[in-house]
C-alpha cells in the first residue's frame, strides 16, 4: 500500500466519509485545512517532536486563515533537526556525496548526530545562538547538510550561496543578513578543472564583516594574506557531543532562501521550522511515496531552493545524493551512471539535462541497470510533452515522471506528480495537498479547461513567514498580494504567483509559461512555453528564446533566438521547419517575425531564462538594470541590447 493511500484512509476517518480518488482527498483537504494538517501532523507523529501534544480544536492547527499572516501551529514548539534525527537508529548511508572525479563519501545515519552535535558545539563556540545566521558558501555536499542541520538545532538561521557566485555576488545577498559564521570550501571540481576557492572564500568572509570563517578543505594560503579560516577537519575531530536541539516555535526562522535578484536587489524570503517539516514530510512522503528504503538524487546547488527540498528526503528517512560537479561532464550521461551507480529510486533533474541526453542521442535504460528508479522528477522549466516521451521510450517505459511547479517563494511544490495519478505528458498530474490552485481570468473567476493566471487561494504552511528587512511586511504584500483584478475582485488577498497556467477537466496543470512574461500579439495572449516544446524538439536546435516586444503605433516585434547544436546551421529549410511545425503544432500567430541565432541565452543561476528583463532591454527602456552576479553570462546582455538597437521597427 502506498503512503497516499494510507493518509486517504486516515483522513477518511477522520472526515467521517469515504475518500477514495485523489480528487476528492484534494477537494477536502483544501475545503477541511485545520482537518486536513491535523491528520498530516498525526499521520507522521508529530507529537514526538513537539514540545508538547498538539491540542483539540481547529484554532489549534490554524488560528488565523488570513493571508498573508495565517497563524498556524500557534501553541506548538518544535525543530526541524529533531524531525530528521529521530531516524538516526537506521541502518546504513544517510548522505552520499559525490564530486565530478567520482569520489564518493558517505556519512551513515549513526554517523550523522555525531557530526552534527560536534559542529553545532563548534556554532555555540563561536557565539551562534538562537536567531543568529550561519552563512555557507559551498558545493552540494554533505558538509553542507550537516553544517545546516548542526545551525537548525540550535535555532539558529541558515543561508547558502553555491561558489559559483563571485564574492561580490554571494555578498550581495549574504551581507544583508550580518551573519556570524562563515562555511566555505577550499575549492571543487567542475567540467574537468579544479575551481580554487581560498582566495575568493577569504574575500567573502572580508565582505561579510566580522565573522568566524569555517573552511572544508584545506585552507593554505591565499595570495594577499594568511587565512585564518577554522578546519571542518578539526571540528567534527572531537565525537563526544550529541546535538541537543532547542524547541522553538512553529514559525521560527529557519533558513533563508533569496529570490533571483536579476533586476534588483535579491530578496531574502524567510520559512519557519514547523512549515518546512510539515510541508515537505507531506511532499516527501504522501505525494511521492518516499520512506526510508528510498535513495533520493536532485541534481542542485546550494542557490536553488531544491536543495533544501532535497534535504527533505533525510525526513522520511531515505538516503540522500549530493553531487558537486556539472551534471554534462564528461558528457550528457553522468548523472545516468549516477542513477545507475547509486541504486537511486527518485532521481531529480532539469528539463535542460533532459533535452541533452536526447540531443546527445543517449539511451539510458540500455546502457545502465536502472532498475531501482521508480520516478523521475523535473522543474526549473516547463518540461515538454515529448520528452516525456523520450523517457518512456529511452529510459524506462511506464516511469512516472513528476514535473513540479513550485518555487523559492514557498521552498516547495504547488503542484506536480503525485502517487496513484495516471502521466500525461506535458501536464503535471495534480494540485497537491492542501493547495488551492487555481486558474483565474482577469476579473477574478475561476477558469477550467482555459488559460488563466495561477493564484493559491488558501494558506499553505511553508508560506514566507517574512521577508528580511521588511518590518510592516510591505515587500511581502506586494509580491504576491497586490494584483489588481477587474470588477471588484477578490473579498480578501489571493496568492498570485505570476505564471499563465491551464487546469484541465481531471484537475491537471498546463503550464504556458510566466504571465509577466506573456507574448500579446495582437490582444492574443500566448505562453512562451508552448513555443519552446516545439521549438526546442527540433534535433538541430539546443535552446529556444521567444520574446514579444511592444513598438510604437501598435507594432509587435516576435523574434525567436536559438542556439543550435554543434555542427548545425541555420539554413533556409530548418527556418522554414521552424516556422511550419510552430504553425501545425500551435497556430499562425505563434510563429516568430524572425529567428535569430545567439551566442548564448541568458538565465538566473537557478536556470530560468530571462525573459522579462531582456525583453525590457530590446525595447531600449533605459532603465532595466540586470545585475551581473544573477546572471548566468551576463556578457550575452549587451549582445541582446544590440539586437534591440539594430531592430527597424
Amino acid at each position: 500500500m502506498t503512503h497516499f493511500s494510507r493518509f486517504a484512509e486516515a483522513f477518511s476517518e477522520r472526515a467521517g466519509t469515504s475518500l477514495t480518488t485523489y480528487d476528492e482527498v484534494w477537494q477536502r483537504s483544501v475545503d477541511d485545512l485545520p482537518g486536513f494538517w491535523r491528520t498530516v501532523w498525526n499521520f507522521f507523529d508529530l507529537d514526538d517532536i513537539a514540545a508538547t501534544p498538539l491540542a483539540d480544536g481547529d484554532a489549534a492547527v490554524l488560528a488565523d486563515a488570513s493571508m498573508p499572516g495565517a497563524v498556524w501551529f500557534p501553541d506548538i514548539e518544535l525543530n526541524y533537526a529533531d524531525a530528521i534525527l529521530r531516524h538516526a537508529d537506521l541502518p546504513g548511508e544517510a548522505i552520499v556525496g559525490l564530486d565530478e572525479n567520482g569520489v564518493r563519501t558517505a556519512v551513515t545515519w549513526a554517523q550523522l548526530p555525531v557530526r552534527v552535535g560536534a559542529v553545532a558545539h563548534a556554532l555555540r563556540e563561536a557565539g551562534v545562538n538562537k536567531g543568529d545566521v550561519v552563512a555557507a558558501y559551498l558545493p552540494d555536499i554533505p558538509e553542507a547538510v550537516i553544517a545546516f542541520l548542526a545551525t537548525a538545532s540550535l535555532g539558529a538561521l541558515w543561508s547558502g550561496c553555491g561558489q559559483d557566485y563571485a564574492p561580490e555576488g554571494a555578498a550581495g545577498r549574504l551581507a544583508q543578513l550580518q551573519p556570524t559564521v562563515l562555511f566555505s570550501a577550499a575549492g571543487y571540481r567542475y567540467n574537468g578543472k579544479d575551481i580554487d576557492k581560498r582566495a575568493d572564500s577569504a574575500e567573502l568572509a572580508g565582505l561579510l564583516g566580522d565573522v568566524v570563517h569555517i573552511m572544508v578543505g584545506d585552507p593554505g594560503e591565499t595570495d594577499s594574506d594568511q587565512n585564518t579560516a577554522r578546519r571542518w577537519s578539526d571540528l567534527i575531530a572531537d565525537e563526544s557531543h550529541r546535538p541537543e536541539p532547542v524547541k522553538v516555535p512553529f514559525d521560527h526562522p529557519l533558513w533563508v532562501l533569496f529570490s533571483s535578484g536579476t533586476t534588483g536587489r535579491p530578496k531574502g524570503i524567510v520559512h519557519g521550522h514547523g512549515g518546512v517539516v510539515i510541508e515537505h514530510l507531506k511532499c516527501a512522503s504522501i505525494q511521492s511515496d518516499m520512506d526510508e528504503h528510498s535513495v533520493f538524487f536532485w541534481q542542485t546547488a546550494l542557490s536553488w531552493m531544491m536543495w533544501n527540498y532535497q534535504v527533505a528526503g533525510l525526513l522520511v528517512g531515505a538516503r540522500i545524493i549530493t553531487y558537486s560537479g556539472s551534471a554534462l561532464y564528461p558528457d550528457a550521461d553522468r548523472l545516468w551512471q549516477t542513477v545507475a551507480d547509486e541504486h537511486v529510486t527518485f532521481f531529480g533533474t532539469s528539463p535542460g539535462q533532459l533535452q541533452a541526453s536526447r540531443k546527445a542521442e543517449l539511451r539510458p535504460g540500455a546502457d545502465h541497470d536502472l532498475s531501482a528508479l521508480e520516478l523521475l522528477g523535473s522543474t526549473g522549466s516547463t518540461l515538454a510533452a515529448d520528452l516525456f516521451d523520450w523517457v518512456d521510450d529511452n529510459v524506462k517505459a511506464g516511469l512516472p515522471i513528476f514535473s513540479i511547479s513550485g518555487g523559492t517563494d514557498v521552498v516547495s511544490a504547488f503542484a506536480g506528480g503525485t502517487t496513484g495519478v495516471p502521466v500525461v505528458a506535458g501536464e503535471l498530474s495534480a494540485r497537491y495537498l492542501g493547495v488551492g490552485l487555481e486558474a483565474w481570468s482577469p476579473n477574478a473567476q475561476p477558469l477550467v479547461g482555459e488559460v488563466g493566471e495561477m493564484v493559491v487561494t488558501t494558506p499553505m504552511p511553508s508560506m514566507p513567514v517574512t521577508f528580511w528587512n521588511d518590518p510592516d511586511g510591505e515587500r511581502y504584500r506586494s509580491a504576491y498580494f497586490a494584483h489588481e483584478w477587474e470588477g471588484t475582485g477578490p473579498a480578501s488577498p489571493v496568492w498570485r504567483h505570476g505564471d499563465w497556467v491551464t487546469v484541465t477537466e481531471r484537475g491537471a496543470l498546463v503550464i504556458h509559461g510566466r504571465s509577466d512574461a506573456t507574448l500579446n500579439r495582437h490582444g492574443i495572449r500566448m505562453g512562451s512555453a508552448d513555443i519552446y516544446e516545439v521549438v526546442e524538439g527540433i534535433p538541430e536546435i539546443a535552446e529556444a528564446f521567444v520574446l514579444g516586444v511592444d513598438g510604437a503605433d501598435g507594432k509587435y516585434w516576435m523574434p525567436l533566438f536559438v542556439t543550435l547544436v554543434a555542427g548545425a546551421e541555420l539554413t533556409d529549410e530548418l527556418t522554414a521547419r521552424v516556422a511550419a511545425d510552430v504553425k501545425t503544432r500551435l497556430s499562425p500567430r505563434h510563429v516568430p517575425d524572425e529567428i535569430v541565432v545567439a551566442p548564448g541565452i541568458p538565465h538566473t543561476r537557478t536556470g530560468k531564462k530571462l525573459e522579462v528583463p531582456v525583453t525590457a532591454i530590446l525595447a531600449g527602456r533605459t532603465e532595466v538594470n540586470v545585475d551581473p552576479k544573477s546572471v548566468d553570462d551576463y556578457s550575452l546582455i549587451e549582445w541582446y541590447a544590440e539586437q534591440g538597437r539594430a531592430h527597424r521597427w
